[in-house]
């Protein structure tokens, strides 16, 4: 949930560290903080707030040391203050960490240290108990010290240390959150994420769970739980720093809408061959594994759980497998019943959300086959699954996601055309045209995006709303999910999302005069249904906006405003309707005054449970 820098060289650490903490600042904003070894001490500076903040603090300071560490946070333990910011330091001040993750049992290493060593804490963090730890297991050899810490404690961290007397050095492990190491010439680097280096490195090491790393301005090197070396293979980073950039957009979430289209189009047709068959490049299955496949689990959190709501549609319709989708938070405390013949889909953007690797690693124990959605190469999710499917996506800064979102929906296509096809279930002229159907969804959505001026006035028009529903049926249902989530991510809207036919069922006992129900109308079988429960909220004297398929004129008449999107088969919907409420809820964020990219108590890659 936080970002980490640090870079160890004969450059300016201050001003690397600074650079990329901002490209992760997507990953926590509460506050931030830089410590550098110079001249034998160690100096710390830290402010609540975001990186400009931190920069202000800094002001002239030329902190010219060529060794340091950064943070920028997303508080789990103890409010956004200065205090409360990271790095942390031990009451001696020549030992600084910098932490993501929760330390479990930080409450009784915290009294341990105040009992056994008469330590004053000065935070609410379990990361200053790290700090101590590592300034009393210190005894003149820095990777000693970590070791002897990471042994003392309990959860999921990936922790940063320097130490005043070991300049040119920097000590880092990882357990259950991300951390990569930058390969420079004579400088190395390392941070939670790949945007924060690719400014100075295109070659870095992921490292694994439980490893060491040791810093150096002339080596990077890998060691396991028992101080042996590791050599890993390099990856070398193909994409641009450039990508993560707003090219002119107001924020990065409207540029992420806008990208959909190309996004799309590279997900469809990088898994097409010259006949226009699917090619699972990441994926091994072959017709007898997926023949043998008797139960999907679909298992993700947030936006990619609602994709996941439509690739249990898709996948059951077209493979005839029954599919359980559940939220990765809940999905191992209820001990599912898996075996060998189990297919555990795991969709994540980031690749690293906690949650979700937590019920995969519990899948692949039971015995499931694991199938990973991601869209971050070489992330956690990614590398410990048997097969990958990479969404192309790019990179996707704006904290409430879109184009991930959309980009999922189509491999959820993908695999279920794929599955289909290899079971027998769909003829290849269904597979055929539903592929043909696909290929126009880049063209169709950029006609969505073509909707922006009304949509704009609309949230001019509605965006002191309070409380919203949104509903729908059918494919209709998963999408207003989504629609709902992105509304309160980014204005703070209550909003809620309901299956239409349920609103009968006390959710309408809600509904009073001027409220706002959003409603979806995109699946001609369920279409006339719509209307009748258009019809319900609107005698409570709701105020309904709606959007539905070119051709449906009838649901003007049923409500105050109405979006249309091109027509599609029904099933490919989810990948157009999505758009008008994703811009939505933008403009009426905008409006709001609301921090689109960052908006408050939300980070990007949520790595604790």
């Amino acid at each position: 949930m936080c970002g980490i820098v640090g870079y160890v060289g004969h450059g300016n650490a201050k001003e690397i560290i600074i650079d990329g903490l901002k490209k992760l600042e997507y990953r926590g904003y509460d506050s931030a903080g830089i410590a550098v070894v110079q001249d034998g001490k160690i100096l710390l500076k830290k402010h609540v707030g975001g990186i400009a903040n931190l920069e202000n603090l800094i002001g002239d300071d030329p902190m010219t040391s060529s060794t340091g560490i950064g943070h920028t946070r997303w508080a789990t333990h103890g409010a956004p203050s200065d205090i409360n910011a990271h790095p942390h330091c031990n009451e001696a001040g020549n030992i600084s960490v910098v932490h993501n993750g929760i330390i479990e049992n930080y409450a009784e290493l915290r009294e341990m240290l105040e009992r056994d060593h008469n330590v004053k804490f000065k935070s609410e963090t379990d990361t200053e108990v790290i700090a101590h730890l590592v300034g009393i297991n210190y005894e003149g050899d820095l990777e000693d010290a970590v070791y002897k810490t990471v042994g003392q404690m309990r959860g999921a961290y990936a922790i940063s240390v320097i130490a005043a007397s070991e300049p040119g050095k920097i000590v880092a492990v990882r357990k259950d959150a991300p951390l990569v190491v930058g390969l420079g010439k004579d400088a190395h680097f390392i941070a939670s994420d790949i945007p924060a280096l690719l400014k100075y490195v295109k070659e870095i090491y992921f490292i694994e769970n439980n490893e060491f790393v040791v810093l150096t301005p002339e080596s990077a090197k890998i060691y396991d739980e028992d101080r042996n070396e590791i050599h890993r293979e390099v990856f070398h980073v193909t994409w641009d720093a450039d990508a993560a950039e707003k090219e002119g957009y107001d924020h990065f979430m409207l540029k992420e809408i806008y990208e959909q289209p190309k996004a799309l189009y590279e997900t469809l047709t990088r898994r097409l061959d010259e006949n226009g068959t699917i090619k699972l490049d990441g994926i091994k299955m072959t017709k007898e594994d997926i023949e043998g496949f008797t139960k999907i689990y679909i298992v993700a959190c947030g936006t990619a759980y609602h994709a996941g709501l439509v690739g249990k549609y898709i996948i059951e319709k077209l493979a005839k497998v029954p599919v359980e989708i559940d939220v990765a938070s809940e999905f191992r405390y209820r001990d599912p019943f898996i075996d060998d013949k189990t297919l555990f889909i795991a969709i994540s953007q980031s690749g690293e959300t906690l949650d979700t690797l937590a019920a995969l690693r519990e899948a692949k124990r039971k015995g499931a086959r694991v199938l990973s959605v991601v869209n971050v190469v070489g992330s956690s999710v990614a590398r410990e699954s048997d097969d990958v499917f990479y969404t192309w996506a790019g990179p996707e800064i704006a904290v409430a996601s879109t184009k991930a979102y959309t980009t999922q929906l189509m491999c959820m296509y993908l695999i279920g055309l794929h599955m289909g096809y290899e079971k027998g279930t769909i003829t290849r002229d269904y597979y055929d045209k539903f592929i043909a159907d696909l290929a126009e969804i880049p063209d169709l959505l950029k006609m969505c995006l073509g909707n922006k001026g009304y949509i704009e006035g609309l949230s001019k028009m509605l965006y002191n709303k309070e409380q919203v529903f949104f509903i729908g049926r059918g494919l209709d249902s998963a999408v207003s999910y989504e629609g709902s989530l992105k509304l309160k991510e980014i204005s703070y809207i209550n909003s809620f999302a309901i299956a239409a036919g349920e609103l009968k069922h006390g959710t309408i006992a809600l509904m009073e005069p001027g409220t706002l129900v959003l409603s979806l109308a995109t699946q001609d079988f369920l279409y006339e249904k719509m209307l009748s429960n258009i019809e319900e909220v609107k005698a409570r004297g709701a105020h309904v906006f709606s959007i539905a398929k070119e051709g449906n004129t009838s649901i003007e008449s049923k409500s105050n405003e109405v979006i249309y999107i091109p027509a599609c088969r029904d099933e490919l919907t989810p990948l157009l309707s999505v758009v008008p409420l994703q811009m939505f809820a933008y403009y009426v964020a905008k409006e709001r005054g609301c921090n689109i990219d960052k908006p408050k108590n939300l980070a990007k890659s949520v790595t604790v449970e």
